[in-house]
């Protein structure tokens, strides 16, 4: 038990390191894994320079930084579907980012989970949202992004996914179940959703489907901004299905025909 426990913390920090490198930190100290995490310092100079071994890292000889190599950006890649592996889906939120100004996260579903697979910071992006980033989780049913997944699900094992996420939340993020199947199988022809970004901020999102993902792995691309700030949601709608018609490979699928539509 002690053994297989401490593989899973070695695992989970080996993933939190690969996660730390963003727009925002191309470079990393120890100290800065250190603070980001709460890890021990020792413990963590010598996972970087396990992975530094392993030729995931590099580390700078004069400024003791590290950084990504190729093989960490290209492992598991030949193994995506070809949104992923062809870098169209990098292309997407690179597009959406330079006309938005928002932050752009991409969100998939683990089991019963939202998590954060990329969060870009735009300019614009909430006070709220700043301490967000990749590899965060949380229930599906407390954000956008996660009731849109569930509307993937077949209505039959999504009605259990939602009863046993409201028979498993704590008091304060309880729900009616028959409001939430009504909200999410409204989502089922839209294919977008505005709505909270959930992970405990204030903030709001534009979410929409990636087209044409593997059954039971969904993917979604949200556009966050404030609650407070001033945003055209037409305007929004129209920016995302024009990114999806030109970055991605099935112009003619369903949800950018939908959010087409709307916009126009």
């Amino acid at each position: 038990m002690t053994a297989g426990s401490n593989k899973a913390k070695i695992a989970r920090r080996v993933i939190e390191v690969l996660e730390f490198f963003d727009d925002s930190h191309r470079e990393a100290t120890v100290m800065d894994i250190v603070r980001r995490y709460n890890r021990p310092q020792s413990s963590t100079s010598e996972l970087l320079s396990s992975l530094v071994e392993l030729g995931l890292l590099h580390k700078d000889p004069y400024t003791r930084s590290y950084c990504l190599t190729p093989r960490a950006a290209l492992l598991g890649n030949a193994g995506q579907s070809e949104v992923v592996r062809d870098g169209r889906l990098v292309r997407l939120m690179d597009r959406l980012s330079a006309q938005t100004g928002l932050s752009i996260s991409l969100m998939g579903m683990v089991g019963l989970d939202s998590q954060v697979i990329v969060w870009r910071h735009g300019p614009r992006a909430p006070v709220c949202t700043r301490d967000l980033y990749g590899g965060c989780k949380e229930p599906l049913a407390r954000n956008s992004a996660g009731q849109l997944m569930l509307s993937t699900v077949s209505a039959s094992r999504c009605e259990g996914m939602v009863r046993r996420l409201n028979a498993e939340a704590d008091a304060a993020h309880k729900f009616s179940a028959a409001e939430m199947l009504a909200r999410i199988e409204a989502l089922r022809e839209r294919r977008y959703a505005f709505g909270p970004v959930g992970f405990g901020s204030e903030a709001e999102s534009l979410c929409a489907l990636v087209p044409r993902q593997p059954e039971d792995h969904p993917l979604v691309i949200s556009l966050v901004y404030g609650r407070e700030d001033k945003v055209n949601t037409e305007g929004l709608l129209q920016s995302i299905g024009e990114a999806m018609r030109a970055c991605l490979p099935d112009p003619d699928s369903d949800n950018v025909e939908a959010l087409q539509k709307t916009a126009a």
